[in-house]
């Protein structure tokens, strides 16, 4: 009978681990890189002159925008990879390098883990909406999230992956978008010590996440396994 049941459950029970697992991977690799905490206290410089409601606005927009962002170079991945002749195993490094330097930048905040520079933050306080850009691109789905992105649609079997990774994305920005709509409270809990915090942990997993790129786009390459 126990053999039976195992017969019966088993496969069911390893596609739920396999897709939780997956699900986990991505989501994880995706929120680290994208790291919407360090992104609240330029949002707030941006917006301290905006009404609560213009705020609000703000950041339901910035996380449309990321959202459509990483969707588009989810689904069209693929395709950019094989127009520019791009063999996975040079964008897997490629990626790696990029979500490398963000890593270290994260590792760093105080010296160099602005999510923007300076003269991007004084050119966007003459926009009328910093929605798209600065907050959505670059920081928010910007050249590490998109790395990132493009990793999972080289890495994709069948359509059950776009879905959950998909998922993935959807989760990382409602999550960003929750956290944007909160700024003003979590700057206050959290403070510049536990951002400071907060951002050299995602910028060790994220370190972790590129040198795991990386070793996948050389065994890859020279067929090691």
């Amino acid at each position: 009978m126990i053999d039976l049941f195992t017969q019966i459950t088993g496969e069911p029970t390893l596609m739920i681990a396999t897709t939780a697992g997956l699900l986990f991977a991505s989501f994880s690799s995706l929120f680290s890189v994208a790291n919407p905490t360090a992104a609240m206290p330029i949002f707030l410089s941006l917006t301290r002159d905006y009404t609560r409601a213009e705020r609000n606005a703000t950041a339901w927009w910035t996380s449309l925008y990321m959202f459509l962002l990483l969707i588009i170079f989810l689904f069209a991945g693929a395709a950019i990879l094989s127009f520019f002749g791009i063999s996975l195993a040079g964008i897997r490094i490629a990626g790696g390098l990029i979500i490398m330097r963000a890593a270290f930048s994260m590792l760093n905040p105080d010296k160099s883990g602005r999510k923007i520079s300076e003269e991007d933050e004084v050119e966007a306080m003459q926009k009328d909406d910093i929605s798209f850009s600065p907050l959505a691109m670059p920081m928010l789905s910007g050249p590490g999230s998109i790395a990132v992105v493009i990793g999972f649609a080289s890495q994709v079997s069948g359509i059950q992956d776009y879905i959950i990774h998909s998922i993935s994305i959807t989760l990382v920005v409602i999550i960003a978008y929750i956290i944007l709509r909160l700024a003003p409270t979590l700057m206050r809990w959290m403070g510049t010590t536990g951002m400071n915090v907060m951002t050299r942990m995602m910028g060790f997993i994220a370190l972790a996440i590129s040198v795991q790129f990386i070793l996948s786009g050389v065994n890859l390459y020279f067929q090691l396994s």
